[in-house]
């Protein structure tokens, strides 16, 4: 998170002092064409991030129908990101390039909070998104039940921006003023803690460690369940077709009446009716609810009364479908997750070990450029949410088709399948 790190020319008395260096010494021959490279880099993945996150946000405004407890998380997770790129991003972007702060104490101060409370908020909705398919596929009936209530769905999303405030919020706030001093140059911003290492291995545990955890615990919960599920759908097939035979045999035998008609005379045209049907049967006559085949011959008509009610087969084959149906898509809940697991990883694990072991070594045993490298991977986490989680249901899909190729959707009919949900 950006109020992690001072500008790049730290004047810090535990500070390196070759990072000053970096923008105004030795590097300056060729430091404009760098500014323009990062310059752009930079802009690239504010426009990114803006973009991703606001049609997801306008998504969720203009389609009634994406309002279910599910949808609300990915929401709350969108207004964090957005405002990642809409705030914290750009105020950043002077403040790297020219390695000063000059916009004052008080928005310094600002910019600390906003961006530690977005980062942690990011998190903790990330985790809290894993929580919720974890429950749709392990605890699916009292899930579906829960869908329409949305007040506990708020209440988790408000949860979420106040922890995320108190991990750091008052921190930031009153440090400086329960040490009695601040280290903090004037023309730098970072907050008072950058070099406190036990503060930052504890906070580092909610906002990190206990999250990739928890959603690893969860992505591997899915994958277990799904397992199970797949094992005992074998067994109940290989189970069915050791007793197939049999079973199609009495089926047939009590699914299916014949009834023939034959004429009494070669002039007559009334008919005697006989009715065969199989022994355990209630009636001696088609029930209301079957239909009538006829079948012409030479001098005989055959009239066929099936069974239109499903069969227990039938029954069965619904059933089959239905959990074939579920299985593949709790199997693309794993997939996703098991994404979202490698990528939080990715974009987390490295900046938080740095953070700590800078902080533990008064920031002269890392490279200040790779701690600048692993800083930025939070933010591009930002830009790729949008992507990872919204574009991942075709709920939303369709809502981003409406709102951006409005009259190609007005032909398309809607429908309900859900590829990650």
């Amino acid at each position: 998170m950006g109020g992690d790190i001072p500008g790049l020319n730290v004047s810090s008395d535990s500070a390196s002092s070759g990072d000053s260096a970096k923008i105004n010494g030795t590097d300056a021959a060729f430091s404009g064409y760098i500014m323009v490279i990062l310059a752009v880099l930079m802009v690239t993945l504010v426009v990114v991030t803006v973009l991703g996150n606001a049609l997801v946000i306008l998504a969720f405004i203009v389609d009634k129908s994406l309002r279910n407890q599910s949808n609300y998380f990915f929401l709350n997770l969108a207004i964090s990101d957005f405002l990642v790129g809409a705030f914290c991003i750009p105020i950043y972007i002077p403040y790297i390039l020219t390695g000063r702060w000059m916009l004052g104490r008080g928005l310094c101060k600002l910019w600390l909070i906003i961006d530690y409370l977005l980062c942690t908020a990011s998190v903790f909705n990330i985790v809290l998104i894993s929580y919720d398919r974890f429950l749709s596929v392990t605890r699916a009936v009292t899930y579906r039940a829960q869908q329409n209530m949305t007040k506990h769905a708020i209440g988790k999303m408000i949860a979420v921006w106040v922890l995320a405030f108190l991990l750091y919020g008052p921190a930031i706030i009153f440090w400086e003023f329960v040490v009695g001093n601040s280290i903090v140059p004037d023309d730098e911003c970072f907050a008072e803690f950058y070099y406190t290492w036990y503060f930052l291995l504890c906070a580092s545990t909610f906002e990190f460690f206990s999250p990739f955890i928890s959603v690893a615990y969860f992505n591997l919960s899915i994958y277990l369940n799904i397992q199970k599920r797949n094992r005992s759908r074998i067994n109940q097939m290989k189970e069915r077709n050791s007793h197939l035979p049999a079973r199609r045999a009495e089926e047939q035998l009590t699914s299916v009446f014949f009834v023939k008609t034959r004429k009494t005379s070669s002039g007559d045209r009334a008919v005697r009716t006989e009715v065969i049907e199989d022994d355990a049967s209630p009636s001696s006559s088609c029930p209301s609810n079957a239909s009538l085949v006829l079948k012409k011959k030479a001098t005989t008509s055959n009239l066929t009364c099936m069974n239109v009610n499903p069969s227990s087969s039938e029954r069965r084959l619904d059933n089959k479908i239905t959990q074939h149906s579920r299985l593949s898509r709790d199997k693309k809940i794993a997939k996703s997750l098991a994404i979202i697991v490698c990528i939080f990883g990715i974009c987390w694990a490295p900046y938080t070990l740095l953070m700590i072991i800078r902080a533990a070594c008064s920031g002269s045993c890392v490279e200040h450029h790779w701690y600048e490298i692993t800083f930025w991977l939070l933010w591009l986490n930002s830009a790729i949410n949008p992507f990872l989680y919204p574009l991942c249901h075709s709920s939303f899909r369709r809502a981003f088709a409406r709102i951006l190729c409005p009259k190609r959707m007005s032909i398309q009919p809607e429908t309900e399948t859900n590829s990650c949900q």
